[in-house]
């Protein structure tokens, strides 16, 4: 009995595994001393996590002089900060350049989930 239960336990550990490695994400590159992030910060980071999109998408933040995440394939490299990515299965959906202030931001960033992905929106 105990052996299945480890056996069904490790079986559903792995299945969440896949399932959270294919979902969609939002990769946000960032550095240091970049203000457009700082302002991303002030005004979005605090409320993405509680959103929608940030439930769909969560953020994953990448140092664009040391991150790097194995498995990603980008339309282009990344030369700007910040720059938004959305992501599934690792493959780039579409992104967004700069932080062109909030009320752009969720614009941009909901056409791309819409267009996209099976997003659905609020």
């Amino acid at each position: 009995m105990q052996a299945f239960l480890i056996s069904a336990l490790t079986g559903m550990f792995l299945s969440v595994s896949v399932s959270l490695a294919s979902a969609t994400e939002l990769l946000m590159f960032e550095q240091v001393g970049c203000v457009w992030c700082a302002k991303w910060n002030a005004a979005i980071a605090p409320v993405y996590p509680k959103t929608s999109e940030g439930k769909f998408a969560p953020l994953h933040r990448i140092d664009i002089d040391t991150g790097s995440r194995k498995g990603l394939h980008l339309s282009a490299p990344v030369h700007y900060t910040p720059t938004f990515i959305v992501v599934q299965n690792g493959k780039e959906l579409g992104r967004v350049e700069g932080y062109p202030g909030e009320d752009f931001f969720w614009g941009l960033l909901d056409k791309i989930l819409v267009k996209t992905t099976d997003y659905k929106g609020e």
